[in-house]
């Protein structure tokens, strides 16, 4: 079937006992014994397992075309269960253009656990090959980069790895199932914060592990996952379920937005840089296109001058929202800068773009009009 087809299909059937198209939603967590005392329903306790979110996981594995899913409380504690899964001494390497909250987990968590880490700008062919090691277990690739949209050629990675038997796992909240297929590139395990793209209406919090092989490594995140408890609850599995069965339309009319508003914003007179990899003078461009199905609703822009001149830009919007996430059916407009804090790597007079569902014309107006 086409990924349309299992997005609306996936994890779902009609209930046996009534008759019901939408599933329902288990909210027990508790599940009866046998009078033997065995579970043979397969269910004994939520954190172990849920029906709503054991569809969900069976969906998401379905959907990116892997062996299994794990669905976790939020993408964070998806993020944070791959490291959990590593051991004292083991190496990581992440890229340094990356949604600013995964290596302040690493560092600030992790390495006094006992992980070592080394970042590298990943896009540059070679970086990776520089900074492995036979300690290497986890190469993280995030494609597009959050929120300079960088791009990472994933199947180049994914040889370099296979060299020392690191696994790499791939971020593809930006892109989403519909956009690329990180697994058919060789990838071992991809990520979503189901927040974003997967929810899909800004109403749900969540984060999703599908990997290739169900293997001992899987095996160990889903220990974490189980024995930490950062399972997603029932019903924000049900609204993330819910959310994949229209996706696949959503992510193409936001990308269809996303290549019209970007094309105007490249050729405005206030606006420094366009960071989409759609436009064909993007340095990502032949690798995005050679790797990806669709460019994506997310994009960014530097406007001209600093960060005041950025802020006001924003603030004059009345179609885009100024509010941090992405993803979902209406526009939003940040100043990524002045969220990530004084670490960030981010442009002062940088904007990020999430490109929702409303009509093309009246963004670009929104746009023209909050930069003069």
């Amino acid at each position: 079937m086409r990924l349309e087809t299992l997005c609306v299909h996936a994890g779902t059937a009609p209930d046996p006992v009534t008759g019901a198209v939408s599933p329902p939603i288990h909210l027990s967590t508790t599940f009866e014994r046998d009078p033997d005392g065995e579970f043979s329903r397969g269910f004994k306790y939520a954190r172990d397992l849920n029906p709503t979110r054991k569809a969900l996981e069976e969906a998401m594995a379905v959907v990116e075309g892997g062996a299994a899913g794990l669905a976790f409380a939020s993408g964070q504690a998806a993020t944070a269960a791959v490291f959990q899964a590593l051991r004292p001494g083991d190496h990581v390497i992440l890229p340094q253009s990356v949604y600013y909250g995964t290596p302040k987990l690493v560092q600030e968590l992790f390495v006094p656990w006992g992980l070592t880490a080394t970042t590298v700008a990943m896009q540059q062919p070679g970086a990776v090959r520089s900074a492995i090691s036979d300690r290497t277990r986890v190469i993280w690739i995030e494609s597009p980069s959050n929120p300079l949209l960088t791009i990472t050629d994933i199947a180049g990675v994914v040889d370099v790895a296979s060299a020392v038997g690191a696994r790499v796992v791939v971020d593809n909240t930006w892109a989403t199932p519909v956009g690329q297929r990180p697994l058919e590139l060789g990838a071992d395990i991809v990520m979503h914060a189901s927040t974003k793209y997967l929810g899909g209406h800004s109403d749900v919090l969540g984060g999703l592990l599908v990997a290739r092989e169900d293997d001992e490594f899987f095996g160990r995140i889903r220990l974490a996952q189980q024995t930490a408890g950062a399972v997603a609850a029932p019903f924000d599995c049900w609204l993330v379920h819910r959310g994949l069965r229209t996706l696949a339309w959503r992510v193409r009319a936001q990308t269809a937005n996303a290549q019209a508003v970007t094309s105007f914003l490249a050729t405005h007179p206030r606006v420094e840089a366009v960071h989409y990899p759609g436009i064909g003078s993007h340095p990502g461009h032949e690798i995005a296109a050679r790797q990806m199905r669709l460019f994506g609703g997310m994009a960014s822009f530097q406007v001209e001058g600093g960060r005041g001149e950025a802020m006001a830009v924003a603030a004059r919007c009345r179609i885009f929202t100024r509010a941090t996430s992405l993803g979902g059916v209406e526009s939003l407009i940040e100043h990524r800068a002045s969220v990530e804090g004084p670490a960030t790597r981010t442009p002062e007079n940088l904007l990020r773009l999430s490109i929702g569902l409303e009509h093309p014309d009246d963004l670009i107006e929104d746009l023209d009009a909050a930069l003069h």
